[in-house]
Protein backbone atom coordinates (compact mmCIF):
# COMPACT_ATOMS: atom_id res chain seq x y z
CA UNK A 1 0.00 0.00 0.00
CA UNK A 2 2.45 2.00 0.85
CA UNK A 3 3.93 1.98 -2.92
CA UNK A 4 1.12 2.81 -4.06
CA UNK A 5 0.92 5.79 -2.29
CA UNK A 6 4.63 6.88 -2.75
CA UNK A 7 3.88 6.04 -6.66
CA UNK A 8 0.30 7.95 -6.67
CA UNK A 9 1.86 10.95 -4.96
CA UNK A 10 4.69 10.97 -7.11
CA UNK A 11 2.33 10.76 -10.38
CA UNK A 12 0.28 13.80 -8.85
CA UNK A 13 3.69 16.00 -7.62
CA UNK A 14 5.53 15.69 -10.83
CA UNK A 15 4.07 18.61 -13.13
CA UNK A 16 4.10 20.79 -10.16
CA UNK A 17 8.19 20.02 -10.28
CA UNK A 18 8.12 19.87 -13.60
CA UNK A 19 6.81 23.51 -13.80
CA UNK A 20 8.90 24.98 -10.84
CA UNK A 21 12.27 23.28 -12.24
CA UNK A 22 11.48 24.98 -15.50
CA UNK A 23 10.42 28.61 -13.66
CA UNK A 24 14.04 28.13 -11.73
CA UNK A 25 16.18 28.01 -14.72
CA UNK A 26 14.52 31.03 -16.47
CA UNK A 27 14.91 32.61 -13.33
CA UNK A 28 18.46 31.79 -13.08
CA UNK A 29 19.05 32.26 -16.68
CA UNK A 30 17.19 35.67 -16.85
CA UNK A 31 20.23 37.08 -13.67
CA UNK A 32 22.92 35.40 -15.76
CA UNK A 33 25.46 38.23 -16.58
CA UNK A 34 25.62 39.28 -20.21
CA UNK A 35 29.25 38.08 -20.19
CA UNK A 36 28.46 34.85 -19.53
CA UNK A 37 26.23 34.04 -21.87
CA UNK A 38 28.54 35.11 -24.65
CA UNK A 39 30.95 32.72 -23.55
CA UNK A 40 29.16 29.73 -23.17
CA UNK A 41 27.96 29.88 -26.91
CA UNK A 42 28.11 27.05 -28.93
CA UNK A 43 30.51 29.31 -31.13
CA UNK A 44 32.53 31.59 -29.22
CA UNK A 45 32.63 34.22 -31.33
CA UNK A 46 33.14 37.67 -30.68
CA UNK A 47 31.41 40.20 -33.06
CA UNK A 48 32.65 43.96 -32.84
CA UNK A 49 31.45 46.90 -34.02
CA UNK A 50 33.50 50.54 -35.70
CA UNK A 51 32.35 53.68 -34.18
CA UNK A 52 31.43 56.09 -36.40
CA UNK A 53 34.36 58.40 -37.38
CA UNK A 54 33.71 62.12 -38.35
CA UNK A 55 34.19 61.31 -41.72
CA UNK A 56 30.96 59.88 -42.49
CA UNK A 57 29.26 62.86 -41.37
CA UNK A 58 27.62 64.98 -44.68
CA UNK A 59 26.77 68.09 -44.65
CA UNK A 60 25.09 70.58 -47.11
CA UNK A 61 24.05 74.15 -47.46
CA UNK A 62 20.94 74.57 -48.92
CA UNK A 63 19.85 78.39 -50.30
CA UNK A 64 16.67 79.30 -51.82
CA UNK A 65 16.84 80.32 -55.01
CA UNK A 66 14.58 82.64 -56.80
CA UNK A 67 12.44 80.06 -59.18
CA UNK A 68 10.60 82.86 -61.43
CA UNK A 69 14.29 83.56 -62.47
CA UNK A 70 14.44 80.11 -63.69
CA UNK A 71 10.99 80.49 -64.89
CA UNK A 72 11.56 82.88 -66.99
CA UNK A 73 15.29 81.51 -68.00
CA UNK A 74 13.83 78.82 -69.37
CA UNK A 75 11.03 80.15 -71.22
CA UNK A 76 13.60 82.46 -72.79
CA UNK A 77 15.82 79.73 -73.76
CA UNK A 78 13.33 78.00 -75.19
CA UNK A 79 12.48 80.77 -77.95
CA UNK A 80 15.88 81.19 -78.34
CA UNK A 81 15.92 84.81 -77.16
CA UNK A 82 18.91 86.77 -76.77
CA UNK A 83 16.85 88.30 -73.53
CA UNK A 84 17.75 84.59 -71.73
CA UNK A 85 20.91 86.28 -70.00
CA UNK A 86 18.96 88.99 -68.70
CA UNK A 87 16.31 86.75 -66.90
CA UNK A 88 17.70 87.85 -63.26
CA UNK A 89 17.64 91.18 -64.76
CA UNK A 90 13.57 91.61 -65.82
CA UNK A 91 12.72 89.87 -62.29
CA UNK A 92 14.21 92.46 -60.24
CA UNK A 93 13.80 95.63 -62.72
CA UNK A 94 10.04 93.70 -61.96
CA UNK A 95 10.02 93.84 -58.01
CA UNK A 96 11.78 97.39 -57.73
CA UNK A 97 8.99 99.14 -59.31
CA UNK A 98 6.23 96.77 -57.88
CA UNK A 99 5.20 94.66 -61.81
CA UNK A 100 4.11 91.40 -62.38
CA UNK A 101 7.64 89.89 -63.43
CA UNK A 102 5.44 88.11 -66.37
CA UNK A 103 4.68 91.73 -67.95
CA UNK A 104 7.74 92.45 -69.43
CA UNK A 105 8.21 88.52 -71.12
CA UNK A 106 4.69 88.26 -72.15
CA UNK A 107 4.87 91.59 -74.17
CA UNK A 108 8.26 91.14 -75.24
CA UNK A 109 7.02 87.83 -76.98
CA UNK A 110 3.42 89.09 -78.31
CA UNK A 111 5.84 92.28 -79.85
CA UNK A 112 8.69 90.75 -81.29
CA UNK A 113 8.61 86.90 -80.87
CA UNK A 114 10.91 87.62 -78.02
CA UNK A 115 13.74 89.66 -79.95
CA UNK A 116 13.19 87.47 -83.24
CA UNK A 117 11.43 90.33 -85.28
CA UNK A 118 12.66 94.17 -84.15
CA UNK A 119 14.28 96.83 -86.02
CA UNK A 120 17.50 96.47 -86.64
CA UNK A 121 19.84 97.76 -83.91
CA UNK A 122 16.77 98.96 -82.02
CA UNK A 123 17.45 96.11 -78.68
CA UNK A 124 12.91 96.93 -78.51
CA UNK A 125 11.40 93.86 -78.32
CA UNK A 126 8.31 95.59 -76.40
CA UNK A 127 7.19 97.81 -79.80
CA UNK A 128 7.61 100.73 -76.82
CA UNK A 129 7.41 103.57 -78.98
CA UNK A 130 7.61 102.58 -82.26
CA UNK A 131 4.63 103.81 -84.71
CA UNK A 132 4.54 104.60 -88.18
CA UNK A 133 8.02 105.22 -88.76
CA UNK A 134 8.57 106.42 -85.57
CA UNK A 135 11.28 104.00 -83.66
CA UNK A 136 12.10 103.87 -80.08
CA UNK A 137 16.13 102.68 -80.03
CA UNK A 138 17.76 101.32 -76.67
CA UNK A 139 21.51 101.49 -76.42
CA UNK A 140 20.63 97.81 -75.30
CA UNK A 141 18.75 95.19 -73.72
CA UNK A 142 19.23 95.97 -70.05
CA UNK A 143 18.55 99.73 -71.65
CA UNK A 144 15.31 98.42 -72.98
CA UNK A 145 14.50 96.11 -70.45
CA UNK A 146 14.95 99.42 -67.17
CA UNK A 147 12.79 102.05 -69.59
CA UNK A 148 9.80 99.58 -70.25
CA UNK A 149 9.30 98.34 -66.52
CA UNK A 150 10.04 101.84 -65.09
CA UNK A 151 7.09 103.06 -67.33
CA UNK A 152 4.98 100.24 -66.96
CA UNK A 153 5.07 101.15 -63.45
CA UNK A 154 5.32 104.75 -63.60
CA UNK A 155 2.81 105.73 -66.53
CA UNK A 156 0.47 102.57 -66.26
CA UNK A 157 0.14 101.06 -63.18
CA UNK A 158 0.08 104.18 -61.71
CA UNK A 159 -2.87 104.81 -62.99
CA UNK A 160 -4.72 101.47 -62.15
CA UNK A 161 -3.83 100.13 -65.46
CA UNK A 162 -2.31 96.58 -64.64
CA UNK A 163 -4.15 94.05 -66.37
CA UNK A 164 -2.96 93.03 -70.06
CA UNK A 165 -6.83 94.56 -70.85
CA UNK A 166 -6.80 97.63 -69.12
CA UNK A 167 -2.47 98.27 -70.24
CA UNK A 168 -3.33 97.69 -73.75
CA UNK A 169 -6.37 100.94 -73.59
CA UNK A 170 -2.90 102.97 -73.31
CA UNK A 171 -0.07 100.91 -74.87
CA UNK A 172 -2.02 100.17 -77.93
CA UNK A 173 -5.47 101.80 -78.21
CA UNK A 174 -6.10 100.48 -81.50
CA UNK A 175 -6.14 96.61 -80.64
CA UNK A 176 -8.75 94.67 -81.09
CA UNK A 177 -8.21 92.90 -77.69
CA UNK A 178 -5.75 90.16 -79.33
CA UNK A 179 -2.61 92.27 -78.22
CA UNK A 180 -4.39 91.89 -74.80
CA UNK A 181 -5.49 88.07 -74.98
CA UNK A 182 -1.69 87.42 -76.52
CA UNK A 183 0.34 89.12 -73.56
CA UNK A 184 -2.48 87.50 -70.84
CA UNK A 185 -2.13 83.94 -72.50
CA UNK A 186 1.78 84.11 -72.32
CA UNK A 187 1.55 85.39 -68.65
CA UNK A 188 -0.91 82.30 -67.61
CA UNK A 189 2.24 80.02 -69.58
CA UNK A 190 4.90 81.95 -67.03
CA UNK A 191 2.71 81.17 -63.67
Amino acid sequence: MRKFIFGTTFLLLAPFGLVFLLIAILIVYQFRPASSILASSADNSVAYAALPTSQNILSANITQGDGRIERIRQFLASYNSPLEPYAERIVNDADKYGIDYRLIVSIAMQESGLCRHIPVNSYNCWGFGIYGTTVKHFANYQEGIDTVTRTLATRYKARGLITPQQIMTMYTPSSNGSWAFGVQHFMDVLQ
